[in-house]
């Protein structure tokens, strides 16, 4: 596919080569070189990255492999629509359109940005969650071979887009979060999953970026992300962006100040283990908030706890839990000493979780003996897990490490401990209840996933505050059409008998993708083919069906051919004009020369 744009040919010495075929003149790139030994020469692996401009032999029209290896070179804007592709990939479109209405977003979003900029929002979002990808420069791919939110169906450049980013400001960001959230149902009570990530940036001038603790340490500075989700209703709330050194656990009293400025009030909160302090707990009682926590079962409160009460409901089938293979029992106390309340403490048992964890525990203890092995007779310096599990006999002399015995109380203690986890909740319930809440947190955790594995989100790729903000904006909005998606494919995948594996978010957008408009020698755009039985059982996940595709296909092919017709009008308009100037040019220069001959 090539690009409706020029751009200058690099200056590769040694890499770039022209190949005609015909009258076109492609431009080649030497992306690597293989070395044959019976040959005794290199063979260059050619890309073709462009055709050369007819019109200026300096420049060249990329296509998608120059955008690849020249992703950094920055393109000029793209044309209004002069060379959209014939072949216009709808399905996903449509039903991110819809459910981008159904929750009025585009109302909410050009009441702050502008019908124009509100567009563009918007196609990016889809962008995201199509292709899987935040990468600007790649964007004009997309827009070229799919409907667009933008008016008229504007194509953006990928500097456009970043100037863009770079405008949204705070206010317009704050004001699609108030009223976001004041259009949520704020009588009924809720729960809502409260969980963070953190994100890679390399970017040398962002405020939030820091090294802090990352769970998967690149040594890269970082920025702290979370969400706020509400369990019942299986929608994103809110999100809050921090500095990377700030940890979990005292950022959650600030997000709980948030939640009480957006109005909710009948609330409680799902906690995973890191936010799990004294102080957060007596934050939450305070602003008279429910929770349920996860708390580590290792913490020494916890396991006095479960090993009172080994044996006691294990195995006893009126604490079965069958749904998650789990047994059960609730436990009223103090969660401490100074407590004004009582807790309820729901402690579980998995025989699944023992073995697994079991095993973990034996094979670390493999591992360490069998270092410990090798190192004896040397002087070496053992960390504090080594001391936890051996007492290490070394010679005071010189250090030298003689040989160890194993702690059997504390690795029995822990043996002990496998397959047991503890939730604590404020409220009163059944250890089913408190279980089946804590596990509703999955689909936050899903979020995240999808966020970073199926938007591209890994990382940031701006290189300013103001453009990290709004990426992240941008990321949230998607984030809120993605998990609609993931929600109706769900809920109608659990009334099947089958679980097809087509119903997940990834599969469902590349089976919908296949749904086409073709344009024909009259320039019209028309459905290729009839709806599959597959993509029919997909569309019914969000009240769709064959006609409705059917009807939405023609008012894209109406609106598309509208705004091509406007678009030749325009260029015949400019064409006129020009030819009008340059025969007035000419008419004078005419004048001029007549006159000069006849003084002559």
């Amino acid at each position: 596919m090539y690009l409706d744009c020029r751009v200058e040919i690099p200056n590769e010495p040694g890499k770039i080569s022209r190949f005609k075929k015909g009258k076109t003149v492609y431009i080649r790139y030497v992306v690597s070189r293989t070395y044959h030994p019976d040959k005794k020469y290199n063979v260059p692996d050619h890309k073709t990255i462009g055709k050369l401009d007819p019109e200026n032999p300096a420049q060249m029209i990329p296509n998608e492999n120059f955008l690849k290896y020249f992703g950094d070179v920055e393109l000029p804007e793209i044309r209004n629509n002069s060379e959209r592709s014939s072949c216009i990939r709808i399905g996903a479109f449509l039903v991110i359109r819809k459910i981008m209405e159904d929750y009025n977003l585009p109302q909410i979003l050009s009441g702050y940005l502008g019908a124009k900029d509100c567009g563009l929002l918007l196609d990016l979002a889809a962008y995201s969650i199509v292709c899987e990808n935040n990468a600007a420069q790649y964007y004009p791919t997309y827009a070229y071979n799919h409907p667009l939110f933008t008016e008229k169906m504007h194509i953006y450049s990928d500097s456009h887009i970043s100037d863009f980013l770079a405008s949204v400001t705070d206010d317009q960001r704050i004001g699609f979060l108030n009223d976001w959230n004041s259009e949520r149902d704020h009588r009924e009570k809720i729960y809502i999953s409260y969980d963070s990530t953190n994100k890679n940036c390399q970017a040398g001038d962002i405020d939030l970026v820091e090294y802090g603790h990352p769970k998967d340490d690149k040594g890269l500075p970082v920025f702290n992300y979370s969400i706020a989700y509400d369990t019942d209703n299986k929608e994103p709330l809110f999100y809050e962006q921090y500095p990377g050194s700030i940890v979990d656990i005292s950022q959650l009293q600030f997000m709980l100040e948030k939640a009480r400025g957006y109005g909710y009030r009948k609330v409680g909160f799902i906690l995973d283990r890191g936010y799990f302090s004294k102080e957060n707990i007596q934050y939450m009682d305070s602003c008279g908030y429910d929770f349920v926590i996860m708390v580590k079962g290792m913490k020494s409160f916890v396991s006095d706890l479960i090993l009172e009460n080994r044996g006691k409901f294990e195995n006893i089938r009126s604490f079965n839990i069958r749904q998650y293979k789990t047994f059960g029992m609730t436990v009223k106390k103090q969660l401490y000493a100074s407590d004004e309340e009582e807790r309820y403490f729901h402690i579980y048992y998995s025989d699944q979780k023992a073995a697994a964890e079991h095993e973990q525990i034996e094979a670390r203890i493999d591992r360490m003996e069998k270092y410990l092995d090798s190192v004896k007779g040397h002087k070496v310096t053992f960390g504090e897990v080594y001391r936890k599990y051996f007492k290490l006999e070394i010679y005071e002399q010189d250090g030298t490490f003689l040989y160890y015995r194993e702690k059997t109380d504390v690795i029995q203690r822990e043996i002990d401990l496998c397959g047991y986890f503890v939730i604590i909740t404020s409220r009163q319930m059944t250890a089913k209840d408190a279980l089946e809440l804590y596990k509703s947190r999955d689909a936050s955790e899903k979020l995240f996933k999808g966020d970073k594995s199926y938007l591209g989100n890994r990382s940031l790729r701006v290189q300013s505050d103001e453009t990290a903000e709004a990426k992240i904006f941008t990321e949230f909005v998607a984030l809120i059409v993605r998990c609609r998606i993931y929600t109706l494919l769900k809920d109608e995948m659990e009334q099947m008998e089958n679980k097809p594996n087509y119903m997940t978010v990834p599969a469902a957008l590349r089976e919908l993708e296949k749904i086409e408009l073709v344009r024909g020698l009259d320039g019209r755009y028309r459905l290729d083919h009839a709806v599959t039985a597959t993509q029919k059982k997909i569309l019914k996940a969000f009240r769709m069906d064959a006609d409705s595709v059917r009807k939405m296909a023609n008012g894209l092919s109406e609106m598309l051919a509208e705004y091509n017709k406007e678009h030749t009008q325009e260029e015949k308009n400019g064409t006129t004009k020009e030819e009008h100037i340059n025969g007035r040019r000419d008419r004078k220069a005419g004048r001029s020369s007549r006159e000069v001959k006849r003084k002559v």
